[in-house]
């Protein structure tokens, strides 16, 4: 009986909640996608490619129906996992050409992606893919960092820079939220605005409330198809610690996960939660609370 309850956990921990594996998107509503890449541009904490496995681990921790609604969200989505793309350490073009041609198979037939990084650079190869599929895509992205620095590179740090230089999104209508901290480099700030982006530091988000800034950005989106990406270096690291760039100021999960509530009514075409570094984890727990955040994300799916 105790060897069966031991295969019972490991066959949990192999795919997101335990809900069924497959290589193909079938009929599923909404699936996961797991991207096990960073480009080791950190300069002290490298581990993110790690993070996928850990986050369905933790996964199994989570029950599967709503207290609040009684849904479950993999049986109502039809929901599948699709496994981790098979990326190229050593060359992050060809590994972006690999989750970009991922997550073409993953949106072929409609499906919501939900993606499980990985470090900040998967987001471009994600937008790529998502722009061909979804004209006037829009982002909302939830990060103490902008992700978007003067740079040439492609990088942990220029996703959101080369979104923009490729045309692949809708800068005016979309949102970084949650930017706190210092940088590396002067004028950050500015250069998100001066290239489109809306900009709410965590300051300002705490200071006007999360449903007066969710507000607008309902208002300003509106229809529009979005790809909301979540970094968790957007909780403050007391509760999530093992992230790539930890900044202290940072949401309490209750405040994180009261923002995904908020995204109720945007069209949600895909969601992005990254930047886990298991080495610097060891409880788990920035794991589960990614997790986390994913479960309230297919619920946000499925209540749609």
């Amino acid at each position: 009986m105790a060897n069966q309850g031991n295969n019972t956990a490991q066959k949990i921990s192999n795919t997101f909640m335990g809900m069924p594996s497959s290589v193909q998107p079938l009929q599923a509503k909404a699936v996961i996608l797991g991207l096990p890449y960073d480009c080791g541009s950190d300069p002290e904490r490298i581990g993110a490619r790690l993070a996928p496995q850990s986050i369905r681990q933790q996964s199994a921790l989570i029950s599967h129906y709503c207290g609040n609604t009684g849904i479950n969200p993999i049986e109502h989505l039809k929901m599948l996992d699709l496994g981790d793309v098979s990326v190229d350490l050593d060359c992050i073009e060809k590994t972006y050409d690999a989750i970009e041609t991922a997550m073409n198979r993953a949106i072929c037939n409609a499906a919501v992606p939900i993606t499980l990084g990985g470090d900040g650079s998967v987001a471009l190869p994600q937008m790529r893919a998502l722009a061909k599929q979804y004209p006037d895509l829009v982002v909302v992205h939830l990060d103490a960092h902008t992700d978007a620095y003067p740079l040439q590179e492609f990088s942990n740090a220029t996703p959101f820079s080369h979104a923009v230089s490729e045309q692949l999104i809708n800068a005016h209508c979309s949102f970084h939220i949650g930017r706190g901290g210092g940088h590396f480099f002067p004028g950050v700030a500015d250069y998100c605005r001066e290239l489109g982006y809306n900009l709410i530091d965590m300051q300002e988000l705490l200071h006007r409330g999360i449903s007066d800034v969710f507000e607008q950005v309902r208002s300003c989106i509106g229809e529009k198809p979005v790809y909301l990406c979540f970094d968790m270096d957007f909780f403050d690291p007391s509760v999530a610690p093992g992230v790539c760039s930890p900044t202290f100021g940072g949401a309490s999960p209750r405040e994180g996960l009261q923002i995904i509530k908020a995204c109720k009514g945007l069209n949600i075409v895909a969601a992005d939660v990254n930047t886990i570094s298991p080495p610097h984890d060891p409880q788990g727990i920035s794991a589960l609370l990614a997790a986390n955040v994913v479960y309230e994300i297919m619920l946000l799916l499925a209540e749609k």
